[in-house]
């Protein structure tokens, strides 16, 4: 853990950031590769003893942002906390930093005890429902993965799929289809934009057989036109994940709404823009009738709250994707629990983060 400290010329509030490498407890696969750690940088806004945490996490080869000048970019937003914090849309093109500054003066205005959005749910009263991510990998783990979802009581699974052979992809849907019919479990699937758009539709045929909830992202993101024909053609809705990426021009955002129109939009604040950019795609698509949900992009528990806490204002409908908080070895002990499909926030246990606020260096 690396920190980085600044004097700023904001008399009142003090900013600083460390950076974080999260450990993986097994490698976990997509189309783009596989992932083993993941480097996050939390900030730190403090007024008298009181101390706000956010967290900024870019992915690598899919955020605008680069995680090289994440540093540097950082420091210049601890160094100049009052004009960032007063004109937080100059940090358009830094969507994780926007998320990890809002979420910081979030915690701050509260108490700093990582409580942005007091709730039912914050109060344990109402857990949030959540799917069941399976990684990609050999089909013995995708397996293995999936039956401990269904014994878990997971009523919807998420799949990646498009880094193993179609074929058998398909039949680990189609052995799961056997096994549980549309009305005990739900089916998504995932492709980071992993097919053409010929391929792309000849699979969704298939996988419409096995009554396929929707898909996400099945071409490369910035082609509106075979996206569009695709979204207007395919037996399977589709989702757009990674088409909203750097896109924060209001022209542009109802142009996607408009010309492409997808079933849904899925949303994340750390590449979507942070709480506001998804706040603006979430009002298009309540005007283009585009359903939504909320999925996190592997932050820490503290991001992973964040956005938890967000989402249950949002008066969601469906079963989001925030349940990656179990993955890592070294994540950060909190409130957040996983009990079947859902989500909760359970008050009686404590946050513990006091290796994070520990302030000296490695």
């Amino acid at each position: 853990m690396i920190t980085f400290k600044s004097s700023n010329v904001n008399l009142t509030m003090k900013a600083h950031f460390k950076k974080y490498t999260l450990n993986f407890k097994q490698p976990s696969g997509t189309s783009r590769g596989v992932y083993t750690t993941r480097e996050v940088w939390f900030v730190f806004l403090s007024e008298g003893s009181i101390t706000g945490i956010g967290e900024c996490a870019p992915l690598p080869d899919l955020s605008i942002e680069s995680p090289r000048a994440m540093s540097s970019k950082l420091l210049q937003v601890c160094e100049e906390i009052a004009y960032f914090r007063n004109l937080p849309e100059e940090l358009q093109n830094w969507p994780s930093i926007r998320f990890g500054l809002e979420t910081a003066l979030l915690d701050l205005k509260n108490g700093g005890h990582q409580l942005l959005f007091p709730s039912a749910f914050t109060l344990g009263e109402q857990g949030i429902p959540i799917n069941g991510l399976i990684w990609m990998g050999t089909p013995n783990f995708m397996k293995q993965q999936i039956r401990t979802k269904l014994d878990a009581g997971y009523r919807c699974i998420k799949m990646k799929i498009g880094a193993i052979d179609f074929e058998t992809e398909f039949n680990l849907l189609k052995e799961i289809r056997k096994e549980f019919s549309l009305e005990e479990i739900t089916l998504r699937v995932d492709a980071n934009g992993a097919y053409s758009y010929e391929t792309a539709l000849e699979n969704l045929k298939r996988l419409s057989d096995l009554q396929i909830h929707s898909i996400e992202q099945p071409i490369e993101a910035g082609r509106w036109e075979e996206m569009a024909r695709l979204c207007e053609e395919s037996p399977v809705p589709v989702a757009l994940d990674e088409e909203l990426i750097g896109v924060f021009n209001p022209k542009e955002m109802t142009q996607i709404a408009r010309q492409v129109h997808p079933a849904y939009f899925i949303l994340k604040p750390s590449l979507h823009g942070g709480l506001s950019g998804c706040e603006k795609w979430i009002e298009l698509a309540n005007q283009h009738h585009i359903g939504w949900w909320v999925t996190s992009a592997l932050e820490s528990n503290i991001g992973l709250n964040a956005i938890a806490q967000w989402t249950f204002q949002q008066n969601i409908t469906t079963e989001q994707g925030l349940g990656t908080g179990q993955l890592y070895t070294n994540n950060f002990d909190s409130p957040l629990q996983i009990e079947r499909d859902q989500l909760w926030h359970k008050p009686s246990i404590d946050w513990n983060l006091k290796f994070l606020k520990d302030e000296e260096q490695d």
